[in-house]
């Protein structure tokens, strides 16, 4: 099985592209002038790393260059990866396990983020390393949502609590915690509504989700997950926004990666948001979920050698 560096070299193969070839072409022969500066912030904002982190970032790197006295194109390639590695390594964190009883992961998203994909994927992962898992079917609006993670629970190996459609989804949640709690259960994830974020009801609902498991399971939500498709680039920002006013997301799924010449985007939700990237979407496979390493993840994202390298 591919290492997580070529893992990540192939799902970032698009970003690459459009972010890594491109400054390599401009860098290539070029004096560093304002003209230089300009076409290096468009290239990044291109390639969805954001306006206002694209501009911070050339600043960064032409203060930089300015005291190394650099004159040329070709020596600020090294510097640009260096400070993309140090963004994202402050947007990295495991996951938070309760030091006894159940783990609750809360995980939240709009719809056609990849939510459902997510939890089946990150239920696999936890199976995986031998932890009991509990899913708990709560988006009881959208029709076959229950079937749709049923299924994911099937092919993970893992139990669902699920009712009819239009339930309560905070009963869901009381009922699966009970079973969790009896069943001796080391995770539940619980999955949520995804209709737009911009819903009052929605948030309402979600954070009653998050009432019960406080009032239920000492310590509990101990994560609140949001996944963000990667190919809605800036809007995710958005997105991440006011799921975080609402619920307090301690850690972000970025799915779709693979699929995507947006990429950049994980660059601008570590530089703004300040919160976690704890996992990446690189493919359409049950294993295809990675826990998101920054160093890797800025060397594979660099790499252009062709990719024999594996630093797993």
């Amino acid at each position: 099985m591919a290492g997580i560096f070529q893992r990540f070299r192939e799902g970032l193969a698009k970003t690459r592209v459009d972010l890594v070839d491109r400054v390599s072409a401009l860098v290539k022969g070029r004096t560093l002038d304002e003209d230089f500066y300009e076409e290096l912030e468009d290239i990044l904002i291109q390639a969805d790393v954001g306006v206002e982190t694209s501009l911070n970032l050339v600043e960064k790197i032409r203060e930089q260059a300015k005291a190394q006295r650099l004159k040329s194109g070709d020596e600020i390639f090294p510097l640009l990866q260096g400070e993309i590695a140090r963004i994202l390594s402050q947007s990295a964190g495991n996951l938070n396990f309760a030091p006894a009883g159940p783990t609750v992961i809360v995980v939240v998203g709009v719809n056609g983020a990849g939510k459902t994909t997510s939890i089946g994927k990150l239920a696999y992962r936890l199976k995986k390393e031998n932890k009991k898992v509990l899913l708990a079917a709560a988006d009881t609006f959208r029709a076959a949502a229950a079937e749709q993670l049923e299924m994911w629970a099937q092919r993970s190996g893992v139990q669902i609590i699920k009712h009819k459609e239009g339930a309560d989804p905070a009963a869901v949640v009381y009922d699966a915690l009970q079973a969790a709690v009896s069943r001796k259960m080391d995770a539940v994830i619980v999955d949520t509504a995804g209709r737009l974020q911009s819903k009052k009801n929605l948030m309402e609902e979600v954070k009653k989700i998050k009432r019960v498991t406080e009032r239920e399971i000492e310590g509990a939500p101990h994560e609140v997950l949001l996944v963000i498709d990667a190919s809605t680039g800036q809007n995710a920002i958005s997105q991440a926004e006011i799921f975080n006013e609402f619920l307090e997301v301690t850690g972000i799924i970025l799915a779709k990666l693979d699929g995507t010449a947006k990429g950049g985007i994980v660059i601008s939700i570590a530089e703004k948001l300040k919160i976690p990237v704890k996992f990446v979407g690189l493919g359409e496979k049950i294993d295809d979920l990675e826990e998101f390493r920054p160093e890797e993840f800025s060397k594979a994202l660099f790499d252009l050698t062709g990719g024999e390298n594996d630093a797993s």
